[in-house]
């Protein structure tokens, strides 16, 4: 059996989303790789901080089974998804603050200038939204009969009806299309994470880190998959259980690190992220896990320049201790749909968690239940030499 743990990057969903995407994902790979799969209904574990299906496929008259245990987190964001505008004006120009004076800004947007303008461009937005609802309420004030008011009455009343229209606005639409707020409210957690005022995730991760390192010796082999925000709290979980126990990995089960959209640097830049740039620093030095980088230059939520230990400013890691995979979007879905989805970020930023049309290329739901063991996959992926990323995509 094939044990794979699942961490979903920031998303307030209910985890039985995550089931029915990779049911309706899994026909779709069947049918275009003449493979049997089956997935079985998902059950919600006791202490409730795991989603689990078992998935059978088989292939050529090779049968595999694979349990798939999904992290839930989705609690946690929602208590930082949405946040109220009051809690992000009242956090954003100290954080801004923070991150500008200590040169991190600076950091960020030479190892990832891409991924910078989006996060950058959403804080913009933002600020717009605010600045509108500021001069909508005080042309309210100043061209409607409430002129009449006293001026101090006046005066009081331009927050307040700002502050209403801003918070009809982002409720209405929640940011989109841009996903303006869900991005304002992922980089405050993202830094809170880092600077260790968060403390619900990583309490998260205690029982977490438990569960993969029981399954040791109870699966052939053991695959943490960590998906956007997720990509540093999975190897986080990882360097848990190495530091309370050494040996794990090492007993004759593999264990295999998958980042999927990852964005590492964007946390590991941050000054005050000295636990996770230790973790960082621990993993990619240790080989005993290994670890697959799967990148996609047209993820603009992603980032995927260098090898995420270089790209955090550590001593750079062996030179064969990651994997890489990278992957063209001509290879997941037709010319057609790219040209239509091209600027749904989230959407894109998904598409690796989904079939492909080719079947030849990267498929997530064949990487995963698939008769070929994923830390052969790795080797197979480390033996070929990585293509750059180019500075179109960084």
């Amino acid at each position: 059996m094939r044990q794979v743990f699942y961490l979903p990057g920031f998303d307030p969903r209910e985890p039985e989303t995550y089931w029915g995407l990779f049911r309706r994902e899994s026909r779709l790979t069947a049918e275009r790789r003449g493979l049997t799969i089956a997935v079985g209904e998902p059950v919600r574990s006791e202490d409730g901080i795991s989603l689990d299906w078992d998935v059978r496929s088989e292939a050529d008259g090779a049968a595999t089974r694979v349990r798939y245990s999904l992290l839930r987190w989705d609690d946690i964001v929602r208590d930082r998804f949405p946040r109220s505008n009051l809690r992000r004006l009242a956090s954003l120009p100290g954080l801004g603050w923070r991150l500008w004076r200590s040169g991190y800004m600076r950091k960020l947007q030479r190892e990832a200038r891409r991924f910078y303008r989006v996060i950058a461009s959403v804080h913009h937005f933002y600020l717009v939204f605010v600045l509108a609802s500021l001069a909508l309420a005080v042309a309210a004030v100043t061209l409607t009969p409430l002129a009449q008011l006293p001026p101090l009455a006046c005066a009081a009343l331009v927050p307040v009806l700002a502050y209403v229209i801003l918070a009809f606005h982002t409720q209405l639409t929640r940011g989109k299309p841009l996903y303006v707020t869900h991005l304002v409210d992922d980089t405050a957690f993202t830094h809170d994470h880092a600077s260790g005022r968060e403390t619900a995730m990583r309490a998260r991760l205690g029982p977490w880190a438990e569960r993969i390192r029981r399954a040791e010796g109870q699966a052939h082999e053991i695959v943490v998959i960590g998906h956007s925000s997720s990509s540093f709290l999975a190897f986080e979980c990882l360097d848990r259980i190495l530091q309370s126990d050494p040996g794990f990995g090492r007993r004759g089960t593999p264990v295999t690190l998958v980042t999927i959209g990852s964005v590492i640097p964007w946390i590991t830049l941050d000054p005050r992220a000295d636990e996770t740039r230790r973790a960082l620093d621990r993993i990619g030095r240790d080989a005993t896990i290994g670890w697959l980088d799967i990148r996609a230059n047209w993820d603009w939520l992603s980032i995927h320049l260098r090898d995420p230990v270089s790209a955090s400013g550590l001593t750079a890691p062996p030179r064969d201790r990651f994997a890489v995979m990278r992957v063209e979007i001509e290879d997941l879905i037709e010319p057609a749909l790219v040209a239509r989805r091209r600027w749904n970020l989230f959407r894109m930023h998904f598409q690796l968690l989904m079939s492909s049309r080719s079947r030849e290329s990267f498929d997530y739901v064949a990487f995963v239940a698939g008769p070929e063991p994923v830390h052969e996959a790795v080797e197979r992926c480390r033996g070929q030499r990585a293509v750059a990323a180019s500075p179109e995509f960084t």
